[in-house]
């Protein structure tokens, strides 16, 4: 145990000391330039705040269309009456106390050659350098019956704030006995453990809610993120409560009917008192507007700078990015906002952006007060991300109490200290 965990402190260590190394904020002081930032979220609130304190002479601004940001990860915990939804949220009060330019408004275009960003309010903002972080967009295309409509009524809760609350609410009015159905997209997704999670607390909450109650999932894997550790946990703790069906088992949903709640397999029909619909999902539109999305929807990076394989002078960071095997995670877009900040004052001062080492630890809660996690760790040499062999890993399986109890305490500590980072 202590050895695992003190191998974990290192790994996170590895990536800050990587980080900080690459600059001195002091030499680049005097450097003006013009630095748009796409997006709030854990990416690009701390790419802009990175920004502006490496270049505190740069012009730097961040468009966002809301007034706050709603975080996805502890979102799970909001579902099943764990958390409360004012804990999600978080504001942009200190970016702008700190220099940033907080522009409440939508990006609708990009102009990659006159390097240009026009709002939907009507202004066009002029960049030199521009960082993408647009998060993913649901592909309402992707599944028959389902779109922003039907969505109402068969929640997807991928994106947190109303679909939370909605799919809690769904399963607090549920009758004891009734049928949660889930559905698993494949990969990529945001938050490859997440569905995983979900479940397990929806298991919980049925369990000692409403016993007579279970949950199906319907995945269109065969394998996913964590799996020996979730088995392990949904064997032991929930084994009336929980099924998961695999792609190879039928788990493939190929079309839903939002009227009666009933999603279809190639072979059979389900309908459920509540079915949670997690769709597949690209690139988030601007992504696709500036040019750097290619045809799988994601956008193709140099993982040393993140700037964009397709366009000169964008970068994109965290969900939207291909940046595997290093996944879709908070944790992820937060670290690589840093070494694109860092990467951008090396490139405006006219020195080479430095290949560094990346980790990612992404936790998942099993239960209230249990957790297991993974742990990836990447270089990025060549320009793309590449596992380091015997690195990182899984949680042990078969862990006491008290193990998974800290990994818990260790993922409030977690969620924290990203909060901070990105929003102060």
């Amino acid at each position: 145990m202590g050895g695992w965990i003190g191998r974990r402190g290192v790994l996170a260590g590895m990536s800050a000391a990587a980080v900080s190394s690459l600059a001195a904020p002091e030499a680049f002081a005097q450097i003006r330039t013009r630095l748009v930032v796409i997006g709030g979220g854990f990416g690009g609130a701390t790419a802009a705040r990175r920004l502006k304190a490496l270049l505190p002479g740069a012009d730097v601004t961040l468009i966002e269309p809301n007034a706050t940001y709603m975080a996805c990860p502890f979102s799970n915990l909001v579902v099943t009456g764990l958390r409360d939804l004012g804990a999600q949220i978080f504001s942009y009060a200190e970016l702008s106390k700190e220099g940033v330019t907080v522009a409440r408004d939508r990006a609708i275009d990009v102009d990659a050659v006159a390097r240009t960003v026009v709002l939907e309010g009507g202004a066009t903002l002029s960049y030199d350098r521009l960082v993408l972080s647009p998060g993913v967009d649901l592909r309402w295309d992707a599944l028959e019956g389902y779109d922003e409509t039907t969505a109402r009524r068969l929640p997807h809760a991928w994106k947190a704030g109303a679909q939370t609350a909605l799919l809690r609410d769904q399963l607090a009015s549920m009758e004891n006995g009734g049928l949660v159905v889930m559905t698993v997209p494949p990969a990529p997704y945001r938050c490859p453990p997440g569905p995983y999670e979900r479940a397990s607390l929806i298991a919980h909450y049925l369990k000692t809610q409403k016993p007579r109650s279970k949950l199906l999932i319907l995945d269109a894997k065969d394998n996913f993120s964590k799996m020996p550790l979730f088995m392990e946990a949904w064997a032991e703790l929930y084994p009336d409560h929980l099924e998961w069906r695999s792609a190879s088992e039928d788990g493939r949903v190929s079309a839903v009917s939002a009227a009666d709640r009933t999603v279809f397999t190639d072979f059979e029909s389900v309908q459920g008192a509540v079915v949670n619909i997690i769709p597949p999902q690209r690139a988030g539109e601007i992504a696709v507007r500036a040019g750097v999305a290619d045809a799988t929807g994601w956008c193709p990076v140099n993982a040393i700078s993140f700037e964009s394989t397709l366009q000169p002078n964008i970068h994109v960071i965290g969900d939207a990015s291909i940046a595997a095997p290093m996944p879709k995670s908070a944790f992820a877009a937060n670290l690589q906002a840093k070494i694109c900040a860092i990467a951008i004052v090396r490139m405006l001062s006219g020195q080479t952006p430095q290949p560094t080492v990346l980790a990612n630890t992404c936790y998942s809660y099993t239960g209230p007060d249990a957790a297991v996690s993974i742990t990836g760790v990447y270089t990025n040499e060549d320009g793309s991300l590449s596992s380091v062999p015997s690195a990182g890993g899984l949680s042990p399986l078969a862990a006491t109490d008290s193990v998974r109890a800290a990994e818990a305490a260790q993922a409030e500590g977690w969620f924290s200290a990203v909060t901070a980072e990105a929003f102060g």
